[in-house]
């Protein structure tokens, strides 16, 4: 008995080892990768073609792409990540925003048919820098890359980045426009050529080591260090490589190589002035030691552009000849349809309310944001009776209407699925 039943075990290890551990006890499955997105799971076993090679490789390289609205990219980066890694047992993992055009599907259409290929779908949540680090911590590869799915970063030079950190050369490798041989005439526009470089020469000046492209979305670095840094990382913006080198600090050692940044074939650029400005938030954070919230931060610079338009709709209705209770109430709510805007826009631009939900939202921050707003008004006017200055008593509603909305905010109109 004793015997059929080794015979047994050993028939069963090898029907798994066979079927390249697809079922259940693969690595990627110990990750929990498949309970994650089911993309695997879904797909069944894969026993044909290109698959049976990559199931039954452990990837050294898992290649992080955040994307949002990148359909058309996808099949793609993918044929273009095969050609460059040749050689390499590697993977790709597709973090998507909740794309409305369909990127996460058109991934888990090619991971049917390709074990290479994973996507974690996020429901709730958006943003670059939180995406890469959740796909880089659902890896167990040795390595992780990070580059955008838009094509536009030269997947060429992967394996020469693999090259350096296997080698132990460095700790960090940059692709760099801005190296000899790189180029940075995918940028396109001469307004993202300044965005660029007004973001760069910002970050140089706190940089704790050297770095000719701190704007870069393309780098590799270990697993092992990535998951150290993680749990200090701000995880806003869309500028990872920032904030892992500024979480990393002095003692990161950082090689670059030149990328030729190609221009977008497909699907449009995120860069805007906006990014600039969460860029600039991520350094604030990082000087205040991550003691007081970004996101904080943010709402009270919104709130204080709220406060000068709160202010200037009220001099100007004074100016028109109203009754100061009906200027203020004009101004207060001119000044919250500008904080909830702004706020969209800026402070939960990773959870930005569009179609129906910001019709909803707006319609919840009016209307919650009215209890603030009444004790506003009613602060101001008691202030202004007193005799105190019409801006002064102006001012000392619209800060209570501030710090009331915040809470708002934070808890019912932007709150987290």
């Amino acid at each position: 008995m004793a015997d059929l039943e080794a015979m047994a075990d050993r028939k069963e290890t090898g029907d798994r080892a066979e079927a390249g551990d697809r079922a259940v006890t693969g690595d990627r499955a110990e990750a929990g990768d498949r309970a994650v997105t089911g993309d695997r799971a879904a797909t069944g076993d894969r026993d044909t073609g290109a698959g049976v090679g990559a199931a039954a490789a452990v990837p050294v390289l898992s290649v992080v792409v955040p994307c949002y609205n990148e359909r058309q990219n996808v099949a793609p980066l993918v044929a273009r990540l095969a050609v460059a890694l040749s050689g390499h047992p590697w993977e790709v993992v597709f973090v998507d925003d909740d794309s409305p055009d369909g990127t996460a599907a058109e991934a888990r259409r090619i991971a049917a048919t390709d074990p290479r290929v994973r996507c974690l779908r996020r429901i709730g949540r958006r943003g670059l820098a939180s995406a890469v680090i959740e796909g880089a911590l659902s890896s167990s590869a040795p390595f992780i890359a990070v580059m955008d799915g838009d094509l536009q970063h030269d997947e060429t030079r992967l394996a020469d980045m693999l090259a350096v950190l296997a080698q132990d050369q460095a700790d960090l490798v940059v692709g760099s426009r801005h190296v000899a041989g790189g180029d940075a005439s995918g940028l396109g526009s001469g307004f993202r050529h300044l965005l660029s470089e007004q973001g760069i020469r910002l970050a140089q000046a706190v940089l704790p080591v050297p770095l000719s492209d701190p704007m870069s979305g393309f780098f590799m670095l270990r697993r092992d260090r990535f998951e150290a840094l993680a749990p200090r990382l701000t995880a806003a913006g869309f500028k990872i490589l920032l904030d892992l080198v500024l979480t990393a600090g002095r003692g990161l050692r950082v090689r670059e190589l030149p990328m030729v940044f190609r221009e977008r074939v497909a699907g449009q650029s995120k860069l805007d002035v906006l990014v600039l400005v969460q860029f600039a938030g991520l350094l604030l954070d990082k000087a205040l030691g991550g003691v007081v919230p970004l996101r904080f931060v943010s709402f009270a610079l919104v709130g204080g552009v709220g406060v000068a338009v709160h202010l200037a709709t009220l001099f100007l209705a004074r100016q028109a000849g109203f009754d100061f209770g009906v200027a203020q109430g004009l101004a207060t709510l001119v000044a919250m349809l500008a904080n909830f805007q702004l706020n969209n826009q800026i402070t939960y631009r990773d959870q930005r309310l569009r179609g129906a939900a910001l019709v909803r939202g707006l319609a919840l921050f009016l209307l919650f944001c009215g209890v603030g707003a009444i004790a506003n008004i009613g602060i101001a006017r008691q202030l202004y009776q007193e005799h105190t200055a019409w801006n002064l008593a102006g001012a000392a509603g619209a800060v209570v209407g501030v710090v009331w909305n915040y809470a708002i905010s934070a808890t019912l109109v932007w709150r987290t699925r």
